[in-house]
C-alpha cells in the first residue's frame, strides 16, 4: 500500500515564488540575496501555517546555492541544493525551542556555531517557536546572536512576538506575516484539487478558506479531510458545510427576509431549526452579525468589493440589501453586537437570542412608523403656497432718547414691484418674488452693513468698527437706531461716520440715517476711575458720608 502524504507536505512550497500571500517579504529576502546584503539574525513572526518555517527553509537553502539565478532563487540542481531536498545538509540545523528550551540546550547550540561549514558558505541555524525559551537560555544565547561568525546566520521563527526579550528583538531582522487572503487561499486550493484530480465547486473551496483564518496549512488539512469523505472525490458546498459543521448562509438571508416582513413567528421556528441541527446560539448570532455587516457593506456600490463571496452569492446580497436603508442594516448590526456582549452573562442564552430576534423583527415596523407620522407632521408644498415675510425688528424709540447724527439719507417710500432677476444697491439677486420697496431697502441695508464689515476688514481701514459693538440695532426703511453701551463708543462711531459716508456713495444710490444713543443705566454703571470719581460714587450710595468729610473739612485727592 503507497503511503499517503497529507497535502500541506505536499505541496509545502520550495522555491520564494510559490509562497503565497507573502509578496511583500519573499520579495525583500530575494533583494538581500541578490545584493548579498544578508543580516546575521531574522526574526519571522506571525501566525500559524503562514509560511514562516517555510520561507526559513527557503532562505537557507538558497544562500548556500552554487548558482544562485538572477531573480535571487536557488538554482536546484547543485550539491548544497540536492542535499537540502534528501534532508541530509549539514549546513541546516532546526532547533525546536518548545521542547529545548534551557540553557543547556543553547549552551550545545554555541558550541556547534564555532564550527565552520565543511562546504558551502554558512551555516543556518534555525530556531522555531523561539518565544518558549527560558529567560536563561535568551541570556545564554545573546552574545552568540550579537556578534556570530560570518558564517553563521539564526532564523528565528514564533507566533508571539510580545513573549521576546526586548534585547533579542533589537539584534534581529524583523519581518511580519500576514493571515493569507481568502481569496489566495481560495486559488491555492483550486491549483491542489486539479493537481489531484478532484472536482470541486468554488463556493466550498471558499468556505474552506474562510475556516482556515488565513492560515495555508489549516486549510490544506481541511481539504484533505473532506476529499476523504466525498466517495466520488468531488468537494461541494453542502459536504463542506457539513464536514466543518458550519451553518448554511441561507439562513441568514432567512432571517433577514422575516426581520424585513416582521414575522416573529418565523423567527423563532427558525432558530429553533438551527438549534436542533446542534449549532450553538452563540456562533448563530456572530453569523448572523457578519451577515448585517455584508448586507450593510453591499448597500454602497463602492464597497461590495469588501464581501468575500463568490460573484453569485455578492448578487444576492445586492438584492436583499436593495430592500431596506443603510440606516436600518446598521441598527440590526448594532443589535446583533449588543446580543453578542451579553450572550455569555446571560443565564437562559435561548431567550436572551429569541428577544433580540424580537427586537429585531419589530425595528423595521417601529422606523415604518415614525417615518409614516414624519410625512403626516410635514406640511404638503406642492398643495400649500407659502408666503414669507421678512421679520422686522421692534423699534424701541420710546424707550432711550436719541440723539441724531450727522447722517441724511433722502428716503424713498414709494411701493414698486421688483422683476425676476433685478437687484437694488446692496442686495442679493431676488428670485421670482414681488415685495414693497420699503421691505426691500431694509433687507439691503442690513446686508449692506455686512459689505461694508467686510470691506473694512479687507481695506484694514480700523480695526473695529464701533457700528459692529452697537449694542441694540433696529432698523425703519432707511433709519438706522443704533444703542451704545457707553459714550466712549458712540464718539468712537461718530468719528467713523466720514469712512461710512464715503463707502456708501461710492458703492449706493441712497445714505442711511442713524440715530444714536447712550443708555442710560449705561451711563450710571460707569466705572469710576479716579479718586474724585470714586467719592462721588461712594457719596450718593452713602449721604452721610458727605457730611463727614463737610464738618472736617476734607478733600478728595
Amino acid at each position: 500500500m503507497q503511503s499517503f502524504v497529507v497535502s500541506a507536505r505536499k505541496y509545502r512550497p520550495a522555491t520564494f515564488e510559490t509562497v503565497v500571500g507573502q509578496a511583500h517579504i519573499t520579495t525583500t529576502l530575494k533583494n538581500a540575496i541578490k545584493t548579498q546584503h544578508l543580516a546575521q539574525a531574522f526574526l519571522f513572526c506571525g501566525p500559524r501555517g503562514v509560511g514562516k518555517t517555510t520561507c526559513a527553509r527557503i532562505l537557507a537553502k538558497t544562500i548556500n546555492c552554487e548558482t544562485i539565478q538572477e531573480d535571487g532563487e536557488a538554482c536546484g540542481k547543485c550539491k548544497s541544493c540536492e542535499s537540502y531536498q534528501n534532508n541530509n545538509s549539514f549546513n541546516i540545523h532546526e532547533l525546536d525551542a518548545a521542547s529545548n528550551n534551557s540553557v543547556d540546550d543553547i549552551r550545545n547550540l554555541n558550541e556547534q556555531v564555532r564550527v565552520p561549514p565543511q562546504y558551502g558558505t554558512y551555516k543556518v541555524y534555525i530556531i522555531d517557536e523561539v518565544h518558549m525559551l527560558s529567560t536563561a537560555a535568551f541570556n545564554a544565547f545573546l552574545k552568540t546572536l550579537e556578534e556570530p561568525p560570518k558564517y553563521a546566520i539564526f532564523i528565528l521563527a514564533t507566533t508571539e512576538k510580545h513573549k521576546i526579550l526586548p534585547t533579542i528583538l533589537s539584534r534581529c531582522q524583523i519581518f511580519d506575516f500576514n493571515r493569507i487572503k481568502i481569496s489566495d487561499i481560495s486559488s491555492q486550493l483550486q491549483k491542489v484539487a486539479v493537481s489531484e484530480g478532484i472536482e470541486y465547486e468554488e463556493e466550498g473551496l471558499r468556505v474552506i478558506a474562510q475556516k482556515a483564518d488565513g492560515g495555508m496549512r489549516d486549510a490544506l488539512s481541511m481539504f484533505d479531510m473532506i476529499s476523504t469523505f466525498s466517495p466520488d472525490r468531488r468537494i461541494s458546498y453542502a459536504q463542506v458545510i457539513t464536514n466543518l459543521h458550519i451553518l448554511d448562509s441561507d439562513y441568514y438571508f432567512k432571517v433577514t427576509d422575516f426581520i424585513l416582513q416582521g414575522q416573529s413567528n418565523n423567527l423563532l421556528l427558525l432558530f429553533d431549526e438551527v438549534l436542533q441541527k446542534g449549532f450553538d446560539g452563540h456562533l448563530f448570532i456572530l453569523g448572523l452579525a457578519n451577515h448585517f455587516r455584508d448586507l450593510l457593506v453591499a448597500t454602497d456600490p463602492s464597497t461590495v468589493q469588501l464581501i468575500e463571496a463568490s460573484e453569485e452569492k455578492i448578487n444576492t446580497y445586492l438584492n436583499q440589501a436593495s430592500k431596506s436603508s443603510p440606516g436600518f442594516y446598521l441598527n440590526l448590526l448594532n443589535q446583533a453586537s449588543i446580543a453578542d456582549l451579553n450572550f455569555k452573562t446571560s443565564k437562559n442564552p435561548r431567550l436572551h437570542v429569541e428577544l433580540s430576534l424580537l427586537k429585531m423583527a419589530n425595528l423595521h415596523q417601529a422606523i415604518s412608523n415614525l417615518e409614516s407620522e414624519k410625512k403626516k407632521s410635514e406640511p404638503n408644498l406642492t398643495e400649500e403656497k407659502v408666503q414669507f415675510k421678512i421679520p422686522q425688528p421692534a423699534l424701541v424709540k420710546d424707550a432711550f432718547k436719541f440723539e441724531k447724527s450727522s447722517f441724511k439719507s433722502t428716503p424713498n417710500i414709494s411701493t414698486v414691484p421688483v422683476k425676476v432677476g433685478e437687484t437694488t444697491p446692496g442686495e442679493n439677486k431676488i428670485e421670482d418674488v414681488s415685495i414693497s420697496k420699503k421691505e426691500l431697502r431694509a433687507y439691503g441695508l442690513l446686508k449692506a452693513k455686512e459689505d461694508y464689515l467686510q470691506w473694512l476688514k479687507d481695506e484694514q481701514k480700523l480695526p473695529v468698527s464701533a457700528w459692529k459693538l452697537a449694542g441694540n440695532e433696529n432698523i425703519d426703511d432707511l433709519t438706522v437706531f443704533l444703542g451704545f453701551s457707553n459714550p466712549l463708543t458712540l464718539e468712537n462711531f461718530l468719528s467713523e461716520q466720514n469712512i461710512i459716508f464715503s463707502y456708501f456713495r461710492a458703492h449706493f444710490d441712497t445714505i442711511p440715517q442713524f440715530e444714536t444713543m447712550v443708555s442710560e443705566l449705561a451711563k450710571e454703571s460707569i466705572r469710576p476711575y479716579s479718586n474724585p470719581e470714586k467719592f462721588n460714587f461712594l457719596t450718593k450710595k452713602y449721604p452721610k458720608l458727605g457730611e463727614i468729610r463737610a464738618k472736617l473739612g476734607l478733600e478728595p485727592s
